[in-house]
């Protein structure tokens, strides 16, 4: 399996392609990273150091990819965080050119926008690119609740807003596709005080997995998910099994993070959560 991921990079931590490159190589994809910025840490700190690319950086290296005559072995395009309006449309461009060698190709679009926290973190305009631009051409789409409720303008103060946001972004999603989408960071009404729920929609049936909610603040975890949901969807063929093995991967990885304090994702010490994880949880139809 291929896919080409287009995202952030950090030296120290893991967050963009540094939290999704690995994970998905520890289960054998063979991944063609792009990377959109090179930081020395995640802008979570405050200061960082570094270089942000171009749109045009991303068109020409993707362009050498393109003459290696190998986009059409590309089982997945990969995109998050778009630090710029010619960022994104380098990466549907990417998408487009995948789709032209390999019409089987899927685009997962983790729509990144904010979260509850922090509200909207995005340069103007970048919203709207997600919502008008890369969800009509997205097969996959991973937003959290922050998220799906800026593209949708509803509600998930409960789990019948949350199913009915996530209906009308599928509506916005490629007609041709799955149009799948995992709703990661759920927390409605029915959602207990200790727990925090994943909601995956595909083909009218959506399925519910809810796992203890972990004391930690750490970022990076919604890029792994993203990339481990994309291929166990891929794999299985089935979004509430791709549903289940993600998450139960992301828990493993994030209770080790907690269990040792750590203030970045222990990828690396957690390795084997994305292969077998320690925990496994069972959805349910909702």
């Amino acid at each position: 399996m291929n896919f080409l991921s287009i995202q952030s990079w950090v030296a120290y931590g893991h967050v963009g392609n540094a939290s999704a490159v690995f994970p998905l190589q520890r289960l054998g994809v063979e991944v063609w990273a792009i990377n959109t910025v090179q930081f020395s840490n995640h802008t979570g700190y405050g200061t960082w150091t570094g270089q942000v690319f171009t749109g045009e950086d991303v068109r020409r290296l993707v362009d050498g990819i393109e003459q290696r005559d190998v986009l059409g072995r590309c089982d997945a395009v990969l995109s998050g965080y778009m630090g710029d309006q010619a960022i994104g449309e380098a990466i549907l461009d990417a998408v487009a050119r995948v789709r032209r060698a390999n019409p089987r190709a899927i685009y997962c679009c983790d729509p990144v926008i904010g979260d509850e926290n922090t509200g909207v973190y995005v340069r103007p305009g970048i919203a709207e690119l997600m919502r008008d631009r890369a969800l009509p051409v997205a097969d996959i789409a991973t937003p959290n609740q922050f998220e799906v409720g800026q593209l949708t303008g509803q509600s998930c103060a409960t789990l019948t807003q949350a199913k009915q946001a996530v209906a009308a972004l599928q509506s916005r999603m490629r007609r041709d596709g799955p149009r799948t989408v995992l709703l990661t960071s759920l927390r409605t009404e029915e959602t207990p005080v200790d727990r925090i729920d994943l909601l995956a929609a595909e083909a009218g049936a959506c399925h519910l997995l809810r796992t203890p909610l972990l004391g930690l603040d750490v970022n990076g975890a919604g890029d792994a998910i993203a990339a481990l949901f994309t291929f166990h969807r891929l794999r299985s063929g089935s979004a509430a099994a791709a549903l289940e093995a993600a998450a139960s991967s992301v828990f493993g990885l994030l209770r080790r993070t907690a269990e040792a304090g750590s203030r970045e994702i222990l990828t690396v010490a957690a390795q084997d959560e994305f292969v077998t994880p320690s925990t496994r949880f069972a959805s349910q139809p909702c």
